[in-house]
């Protein structure tokens, strides 16, 4: 991190350097003036609040109402000036600039729904949009400029109609879940990334600032050229390159505060004594309450636990960067700094990532093009139990007493300075844990406290390329990518706490009862992937003919290994004793292993298109995987689409009020080769001296094949000032690899992997684009949405339920259904069990418990009334992004939100609904307690009252509408720009858990989204 963080240093010493050159140099060279107007190609009208900006400089104006501007004290010589408007595609124009003199520009901007000629970047090579025929979606970074978040991934989100994307939980650096239309099989549904030509499965690692654009290939069409890996869709990176012209440095800085918002309210200590109080009265006990005596007689807290626990967050960050050239090398050098302390205290729970990178491309001769691309990344995590996991922090803030304080007084005998917490309530030697009259959770506010674990990755990833211009038509590219991770992981757990309870080993009697014994965790792995591919591309056109076609290969190596090792029972705790040589010796282990895989690939397409009306192309791609058997290593991956631009009939001439029309249909077969190392093969472990089989291998494992079949439409209205896309798509993955238990004849083995499995994905999608631009007020609206229905059509007749304690995947049904008992209500009174549950000899339940539906109608509740009562998948993802400018003041609003959703929270149930003294929300405050009086929470009470049942009362609608995103900014010139910008600011859910957005389908008590406010400045030098 120190050599990262130096580079840093020196990158931005020579960025202020370089500017303050340019600076002193313009000071003494003589100067011009440009001047000129800025109109709409289409209206001809003149066009306000353009920037024009001489490149290479700080000058600048922004064009009046109109639309003139005038530059003044332009340094003598050749420049380039350009003019940007949102809504327009940016024009450069090259002058000439004397002493004295006064040059004259005009431009004439289009309106960028008119940029029919965008290409676009695709599998291998590059495309014009005009002539796509599969379900493919660009973003641009301009587009998505005002979303400030550390991960790209989280810019896509609610960008694109189909793709879903969903942060695991709230921490600072957690992992983000992508997905390209639904769920398609029971193992890894992550999309393929491919980043400048080199494939990854992760892009953690990059700044959202170095990304150029976005491009998502949706259909089997577009994405088969990439065959074994693209199953769940592809996503196409392009990050920045430099640009003809004098050198530019630009800058970026936020930095804000983020607070933990839409928290429980839970119980304060004297309705959470009251509680108790009632639950012993409504459990059949005799003798003095406790609760009673305790209320007069103890010295009660008042803790908020969620209130002690969170505080105010932090992030910071800056990126700066250095790009320019001329006609034969462009070149872009970044570099940035992102950190996020989050909102739980102690700072235990920070993100830091240091990002170095830079390109070069170069054109040797004529007909040969070299480039590089370098990226350096450091990034450290300090990881928090963010998702009810142990020892789960928030999870133990919603149940800890609130009458117990978060402190020991200095006075109590068992206080210690360097751990000053309480644990067990109120604790006393010698501990009579069957004396104790609360629940024996931990205390949030000293686990936040003593978690220490690290994660660290350094990663180095790019690639070198060559291309060479055979003829005008037909060029040759090799391009080599490297993938390195080294990763350091090293978790320290204290021991802490108060000593109740019973010791394992004589040697930790006296600890605390929290990690015990103290001991440390630490790992060291290295992942290397190297990518080498070949294309030969042939490109021709004319009036009525436009051909392309691409063939290559592909080779990818991957190599990974790691060691690790754990010891316990260390005498110093300090940090610089916090390695595996001063921990004990009686506890310790050590292991390794590595492991491998390779892939071969052939690939080709073809696209043809007539009079810029009919258009087709296909794809094939053939791969050979190490991670099959040799009979089964090869896949074949074929698609092909077709296009018609009906809009270029001539029989829609004077149709004018319809701008573009084309109507797409593709079909093709997409793999799945992310499946473990070795599954085809026998494992072996080892048992004393000798080995037996661990698992049984199966040679006859192959693929999982994707078919995916799409119709879509492209609409063009009013000079393509509305944009409209619609797709209708039907997914099949089959032969999804499921694990099958063997006979306990065979022995104590692991399940075998075979190829059984089909799960089916439909849905409709739908994208818009409306932009109203050409005077001083200019606004624009994108939005889009996507249906998704998801279905398992079969499974092996060996295994016909996959079961989990909430789900149950089943034919007929989602992947990963919930599955329970459904409540209908509370038994209001005795009369109403004994006619409910009449087939049962003396029921135990009592008026006040949860009633469940009788779905036999047998009069008796068991495991036969149970069913399907919710499902984790989304059936409706969208996204509405509102932008709006007006002079120098411009606005954007991103709305982003799920529908058909559920989760299953069981912090829910461990807080409102367990029967043990935890604490509760103060819903419980409406709990039945006499006839009519609730029909949906449960008598309080220490008895199982229903809730110990896996049912729907916990199965709640995650569907939510959030504002994600607010900013507000003002160019004080055409190189700065202020803004304020807010995130999360407002959700309408009714999913009671702290936050609706997570992957996870069971919430424990997740670390929430926080809302946040930032402040942040744009600048060119």
């Amino acid at each position: 991190m120190l050599v990262v963080r130096r580079i840093l240093l020196v990158l931005a010493g020579v960025f202020f350097c370089a500017a303050a050159s340019v600076r002193s140099l313009a000071a003494q060279q003589p100067t011009g003036t440009i001047t000129g107007q800025v109109i709409d190609s289409a209206t001809r009208q003149p066009l306000a609040g353009v920037n024009v900006v001489v490149e290479g400089t700080r000058l600048g104006a922004v064009t009046r109402d109109d639309g003139t501007f005038v530059i003044v004290g332009v340094p003598a010589g050749t420049h380039t000036v350009r003019a940007r408007r949102i809504g327009y595609a940016s024009v450069p124009v090259v002058v000439s600039v004397s002493d004295g003199s006064i040059a004259t520009l005009s431009f004439a901007l289009e309106k960028r729904g008119a940029i029919l000629d965008e290409v676009v970047v695709v599998g291998y090579t590059t495309q014009k949009r005009t002539s796509i025929t599969g379900a493919v979606a660009t973003v641009t970074a301009s587009e998505v400029e005002s979303r400030r978040v550390a991960d790209v991934a989280q810019v896509l989100q609610g960008q694109v109609a189909g793709l879903t994307v969903t942060q695991s939980t709230g921490a600072p650096g957690e992992e983000i879940s992508i997905r390209i239309r639904g769920e398609g099989t029971i193992g890894n549904n992550s999309p393929l990334f491919i980043v400048d030509g080199i494939p990854s499965r992760d892009i953690s690692f990059l700044s959202p600032q170095d990304v150029q654009s976005y491009t998502v290939l949706k259909d089997a069409s577009a994405a088969s050229i990439y065959g074994s890996r693209a199953s769940a869709g592809v996503i196409v990176i392009t990050t920045k390159i430099g640009e003809r012209g004098k050198s530019n440095f630009d800058l970026s800085y936020y930095t804000g505060l983020q607070k933990a918002t839409n928290l429980p309210t839970m119980l304060d200590a004297t309705q959470y004594m009251n509680k108790l109080e009632e639950a012993w009265n409504n459990s059949g006990r005799t003798g003095t309450n406790p609760y009673t005596v305790d209320k007069t007689t103890r010295t009660l807290a008042n803790t908020n636990w969620l209130d002690e626990l969170f505080e105010y967050g932090r992030s910071q960050n800056v990126h700066l960067a250095a790009s320019g050239g001329n006609d034969r090398v462009q070149y872009r050098m970044s570099g940035g700094v992102n950190k996020q302390d989050g909102i739980v205290l102690y700072s235990n729970d920070q993100f830091q990532r240091f990002n170095f990178r830079t390109n070069i491309n170069a054109g040797l001769t004529s007909r040969l093009n070299v480039g590089t691309n370098l990226l350096l990344s450091y990034a450290t995590q300090d990881k928090l139990s963010s998702k009810g996991d142990a020892p789960g922090i928030i999870r133990h803030a919603l149940i800890r007493p609130p009458i117990i304080p978060v402190y020991k007084s200095p006075t109590d005998p068992t206080y210690s300075a360097k751990d000053p917490f309480t644990d067990l309530p109120f604790f006393a030697t010698p501990w009579d844990g069957s004396q104790n009259l609360y629940e024996f959770g931990s205390n949030p506010v000293a686990l936040a406290y003593f978690t220490n674990d690290e994660r660290n990755n350094f990663k180095t990833f790019g690639n070198v390329f060559a291309e060479y211009g055979l003829l005008d038509a037909l060029k040759f590219k090799s391009n080599l990518g490297l993938d390195l991770n080294l990763r350091h992981n090293k978790a320290f757990n204290q021991n802490f706490g108060d000593n109740g309870g019973s010791v394992s080993n004589p040697l930790d009697q006296g600890t605390g009862r929290q990690n015990r014994p103290t001991g440390l965790n630490e790992d060291r792995g290295q992942e290397t992937t190297v990518t080498w591919n070949n294309t030969l591309n042939y490109a021709k056109n004319n009036d009525t003919h436009d051909v392309s076609a691409l063939v290559g290969s592909e080779y990818i190596t991957n190599y990974s290994s790691s060691v690790g090792g754990s010891r316990q029972r260390f005498d110093y705790i300090r940090e610089n004793f916090q390695y595996l040589n001063y921990g004990g010796t009686t506890d310790q282990n050590t292991g390794g292993s590595a492991s491998e895989w390779r892939l071969f690939s052939l690939f080709s397409s073809a696209t043809y298109m007539y009079d810029t009306r009919y258009m087709i192309t296909g794809n094939f791609r053939a791969d050979a995987s190490s991670r099959f058997a040799e009979k089964n290593q090869w896949g074949y991956f074929p698609s092909v689409s077709v296009g018609w631009k009906v809009s270029n009939e001539s029989f829609m001439r004077n149709v004018g009020w319809i701008t573009d029309l084309k109507l797409r249909a593709s079909t093709g077969k997409l793999g799945n080769q992310e499946i473990d190392n070795y599954s085809f093969l026998t494992l072996l472990r080892r048992s004393g001296d000798s080995y037996l089989v661990s698992r049984y291998g199966n040679p006859d494992l192959k693929w999982e094949t994707t078919s995916q079949n799409d119709v879509g439409l492209d609409v063009g209205l009013l000079s393509n000032q509305l944009y409209l896309s619609m797709d209708y798509y039907v997914k099949k993955t089959t032969d999804i690899l499921l694990p099958i238990s063997l006979p306990s004849i065979v022995g104590n083995v692991s399940p075998t992997i075979v190829n059984a499995g089909e799960v089916s994905n439909k849905g409709f999608e739908l994208a818009l684009d409306f932009r109203n631009s050409g005077g001083p007020f200019n606004y624009g609206i994108r939005g889009n949405l996507g249906t998704n229905t998801n279905r398992v059509e079969k499974l092996h007749p060996n295994l016909p339920n996959i079961i989990t304690d909430i789900s149950r995947t089943a034919v007929g049904h989602p992947l990963g259904a919930f599955y329970g008992y459904v409540a209908e209500g509370i038994y209001q009174d005795q009369a109403e069990i004994n006619s409910q549950l009449f087939g049962t000899v003396n029921p135990p339940n009592k008026p006040g418990d949860i009633r469940f539906k009788d779905l036999n109608a047998d009069g008796i509740i068991n495991d036969n009334d149970r069913t399907f009562i919710g499902s984790p998948i989304a059936k409706l993802t969208y996204g509405l992004n509102l932008a709006a400018d007006y002079h120098r003041f411009d606005l954007s609003v991103f709305f982003q939100g799920v529908g058909g959703w559920d989760k299953y929270n069981d912090a829910k149930q461990i807080t409102d609904y367990d029967s043990r003294p935890f604490n509760h929300s103060v819903a419980v405050l409406g709990a039945w307690n006499g006839p009519g009086t609730s029909n949906t929470i449960p008598r309080t009470t220490f008895q199982d009252n229903g809730n110990s049942k896996k049912s729907s009362i916990f199965v709640e609608d995650a569907s939510y509408f959030r504002l994600k995103n607010l900013e507000l900014g003002y160019t004080l010139g055409p190189t700065r720009r202020l803004y304020v910008s807010g995130q999360n600011l407002f959700t309408k859910t009714n999913y009671t858990g702290l936050d609706p957005e997570s992957t996870d389908a069971l919430d424990r008590g997740t670390y929430p989204q926080s809302k946040a406010f930032l402040f942040g400045l744009n600048a060119k030098f």
